[in-house]
């Protein structure tokens, strides 16, 4: 057995023992001048304990109480924590196919935003973050702390201008690097496919590492421009503009991998399939141990005693102070347990007060006085009743559903309610459910006639839907009638319009093809034109930084200064990227 607080025992025991000894030693002012024959010939006889009895057995409460404080336990156990994780390393595609608009706003922002997600999904697993166009860049190395990796790929700037083309190969080097002290490498590529149509090299290169690669096709089958950040589209040599699709021949690199390969999705579906197959998987590694001891808790034993003692020490109090102790303990106890008896000793006094109020058609009143005292069937009905008075009948009906009697008499009239809510409701049907179950408990006159009563009415309600549908019939067949006709004249009419619109096409397409040869010649004239404003802007940009250059510190105008201000608060914050070297190089001449 030990102590965790053993400064409890250290602080409190030693002054108890001194107290104690002090008073058990401490004499009277009638032993001072007094003998003690002549004391115990004046003193009345306890029959139960003396003074100093009841003393010690007050600091023996104490001192057990202390040592309940000081905390004892026994069968110490020490325990392990161990937290395992799976490693990933996510790739997100930044070359200039990642702008094309077959995906709003673009690619790339889809992948930044399913990079995001699977952060948020991935709570077991330790991740890092590379980009990687035709070279790599390292962003993150295997981390925990997903708050920073979160704020670093929201601050990553996605117009940065990365060199052309895709180079898988480097990626899959950069990520056996980063998990060279793992069992299982993980690789999940957010990309659109890339440039090349054989990815063997690759294949060999993941097998030989033992890379699981796992990819997520960010695109489409659809031919997409690619939009650059002036607002233009990406041409090619000759001047035509570059439009991308999904290259699904990187399926073959995922299927050859012990990974996987799915399409995108405006949910999480795609992530969440790939994350639970690699953490089916992976083997997981151990990042943090932590350990952690457990106890038999004792100090329940000699707070147990302390309180047994000290209740026979209040067991025989002779003095008058004493006795005024033990009365107030004695009023505590009795208004704590009285505490629980008030509301069924007043129950009876608030339902005689709501029934007074109920009779005197005060049933706002009434029904506010019955919720006080809902813990019998009488004052659920009686609510009820009042809250029908009132006309709030679904709350009346929910408190008649809350009534439950054995008495045959109290359940038909409960039924009989019941129904009349219904029919105030219009809901025919249930009142008629109502009624026939309360006549099976009481043959009553007045629920016969409210039978009868709803009964009359539903033959009429289907009477009359009955006539109504009979002349819906009769109107949709003239309407489909009608309909025919209409098409076929209207069949008639197209016709006759396909005629005139060939006719005006013929005419339209020889006036199109004057003006796309007057539209040449225009743009002709118009790009000699751009070409002369532009020289001029560039003479004049080269005449404004010699200007500039002469220009002081303290020359810069207001204006000119606020401009720059406003140039450096929207200047987003730079993001340091690490360039991993490859021995695979991209050597594609695409645009893209």
């Amino acid at each position: 057995m030990q102590f965790l607080y053993q400064n409890v025992l250290f602080l409190m025991l030693i002054p108890i023992i001194f107290l104690m000894f002090l008073i058990i030693t401490r004499q009277d002012n009638f032993e001072k001048h007094f003998s003690k024959e002549t004391i115990k010939k004046l003193t009345i006889a306890n029959k139960y304990m003396t003074r100093k009895t009841r003393n010690i057995l007050f600091f023996i409460s104490v001192i057990l109480m202390t040592i309940a404080l000081a905390r004892p336990v026994a069968q110490e156990r020490e325990h392990s924590f161990k937290q395992e994780v799976a490693s990933i390393v996510i790739a997100i595609d930044v070359s200039k196919s990642m702008h094309a608009t077959d995906i709003y706003p673009n690619r790339l922002t889809m992948a930044k935003q399913k990079l995001l997600n699977i952060i948020d999904l991935s709570k077991q697993n330790a991740i890092a973050v590379i980009l990687f166009a035709k070279s790599s860049f390292i962003l993150s190395p295997v981390t925990q702390d997903f708050n920073s990796l979160k704020i670093l790929i929201e601050k990553l700037d996605t117009g940065t201008n990365f060199d052309n083309g895709s180079n898988i190969f480097s990626t899959l080097e950069t990520t056996n690097k980063l998990l060279k002290d793992y069992d299982n490498k993980n690789l999940i590529l957010l990309s659109d496919g890339g440039n090349s149509s054989d990815y063997t090299e690759e294949i060999e290169y993941a097998n030989k590492s033992k890379i699981n690669i796992y990819t997520i096709g960010v695109a489409t089958k659809k031919a997409s421009p690619i939009k650059l950040d002036n607002g233009k589209f990406l041409t090619n040599k000759d001047g035509s503009i570059v439009t991308v699709t999904l290259n699904e021949n990187i399926k073959k690199l995922s299927l050859n991998t012990n990974g996987g390969y799915i399409k995108y999705t405006t949910n999480n579906e795609d992530i969440k399939q790939i994350i639970q197959d690699i953490n089916t998987k992976s083997s997981k590694k151990e990042i943090e141990s932590k350990k952690f001891k457990t106890y038999t808790e004792l100090f329940y034993y000699p707070l147990a005693l302390a309180i047994f003692i000290l209740l026979i020490a209040f067991s025989s109090l002779p003095s008058f102070k004493n006795k005024r102790i033990v009365n107030t303990i004695l009023i505590i106890f009795a208004i704590n347990a009285t505490t629980n008896l008030e509301a069924s000793i007043f129950d009876f006094k608030t339902i005689d007060k709501a029934n007074e109020q109920y009779k005197n058609k005060d049933y706002k009143n009434a029904s506010k006085t019955y919720k006080k005292v809902l813990n019998t069937p009488e004052a659920n009905y009686n609510l009820a009743n009042s809250l029908y008075k009132q006309e709030k009948y679904k709350e009346a009906l929910e408190e008649y559903a809350k009534v439950t009697t054995t008495k045959e008499d109290f359940e038909y009239k409960k039924l009989h309610n019941m129904g009349n809510t219904y029919v105030k409701l219009n809901d025919l049907e249930n009142a008629k459910k109502m009624y026939e179950n309360a006549l099976k408990i009481k043959n009553d006159k007045q629920t016969k006639e409210n039978l009868q009563a709803v009964n009359k009415f539903l033959e009429k309600q289907k009477k009359q839907n009955k006539d109504k549908k009979d002349k819906k019939d009769k109107k949709d067949n003239k309407d489909k009638k009608d309909n025919k006709d209409k098409k076929e004249n209207k069949d008639k009419k197209d016709n006759k319009d396909k005629k005139e619109n060939k006719d005006k096409k013929d005419n339209k397409d020889k006036k199109d093809n004057k003006d796309k040869k007057q539209n040449k010649e225009q743009e002709k004239q118009n790009k000699n034109k751009q070409e002369d404003k532009q020289k001029q802007e560039d003479k004049n940009k080269q005449q404004k930084e010699i200007n500039t250059k002469e220009l002081k510190k303290d020359d810069i105008t207001d204006l000119e200064e606020k401009k720059w201000l406003n140039k450096l608060k929207d200047k987003k914050t730079p993001v340091l990227l690490k360039r991993v070297k490859t021995k695979n190089e991209d050597t594609s001449s695409n645009p893209w």
